[in-house]
């Protein structure tokens, strides 16, 4: 756990260094947001934070956090994540239920068959989809075929395999177009990148490090009690199509806060389209944005701007 604290720890020097550096900074709030694997490094920072805080004479004014499609909580993460895959009809009963069944959430070991299980939902019954948006168009291959992901990593959300993430409204292959970008020798030599003996090809995500990286907190939930007792205003929101850390499983981690119901769930509008669903509770607001996959500005850029300015000014997200 000790690189988990350190990168909170880094971000935090860089931070204090830039608001010595704009000193007119120093006293203006501070908001922090991210998403996906950001559930873990943004709560992370806000903690280093309040610690810095209660010793420094010079405190960060920190005021909220908002993250997105976050990952959350190992177990329920992953229970979530089978949830959604089913309740959207992309596995089968069967393989549902094979899954709940043999497979430790918790990720502590691994079974064999719990491994062939996932293959087997990704390989053969989701089909050439893009899991980050499930109704997104998918990126064709360059010679007109389309594109199929090879499943390498079982442990989704948090080791997810490399799939391209397709935009809607966007061309779905920008993430294509970027690995060969970055694999030219051109650019690595002014990134000053790739200098071994041995040359390797960049790729958006590494299996290596997928298969090796144990250091990460299982639960984030601690952290959230603590942002909470310190009255830091939390905003969680889930774009509801993306099955990678879907809105199934950030539900099923929040509520294990057990959090007192402020405003009870409703549907939130923007130009009198609904926008998503939101539920006020004491302590943190969690909301939903409709059609929107993982990265949900991308998808939902004007959704995605009044749920901004709604965590901003700290008001409940419009019902009309």
């Amino acid at each position: 756990m000790e690189s988990v604290n350190r990168r909170a720890r880094d971000s935090l020097v860089f931070l204090v260094h830039w608001m010595n550096r704009f000193p007119r900074y120093k006293h203006r709030e501070i908001y922090i947001t991210g998403e996906s694997y950001a559930g873990h490094y943004v709560p992370q920072l806000a903690r280093e934070i309040l610690s810095y805080n209660s010793i420094s004479k010079h405190p960060l004014n920190l005021k909220g956090i908002m993250v997105g499609n976050a990952v959350t909580d190992n177990y329920y993460d992953n229970l979530g994540t089978v949830t959604y895959w089913w309740s959207h009809a992309m596995i089968s009963d069967k393989t549902f239920h094979q899954l709940v069944n043999t497979c430790d959430f918790h990720w502590a070991k691994n079974s064999d068959e719990c491994e062939t299980l996932y293959s087997y939902a990704m390989d053969k019954e989701f089909g050439n989809i893009d899991q980050y948006n499930i109704y997104a168009p998918p990126c064709n291959n360059s010679d007109g075929s389309a594109a199929v992901s090879t499943h390498r990593s079982m442990k989704l959300p948090h080791r997810p395999h490399h799939i391209l993430r397709k935009l809607s409204g966007y061309d779905p292959c920008t993430e294509k177009y970027a690995e060969k970008y970055y694999n030219r020798p051109d650019v690595q030599k002014a990134l000053h990148a790739n200098t071994t003996k041995i040359p390797y090809k960049w790729t958006a995500c590494s299996e290596t490090l997928n298969r090796n990286w144990n250091d990460s907190e299982a639960s984030i939930l601690p952290v959230y009690r603590q942002l909470m007792a310190a009255g830091i205003r939390i905003w969680v929101f889930s774009g509801d199509v993306d099955s990678v850390v879907p809105v199934t499983a950030t539900r099923y981690s929040l509520a294990q806060l057990k959090m007192k119901v402020k405003i009870p769930w409703y549907p939130w509008y923007v130009k009198k389209q609904v926008g998503g669903w939101t539920e006020v509770y004491e302590g943190l607001t969690f909301a939903t944005v409709r059609g929107a996959g993982h990265e949900v500005p991308l998808f939902k850029p004007r959704v995605a701007l009044e749920l901004f300015r709604a965590f901003l000014r700290d008001k409940p997200l419009s019902k009309s």
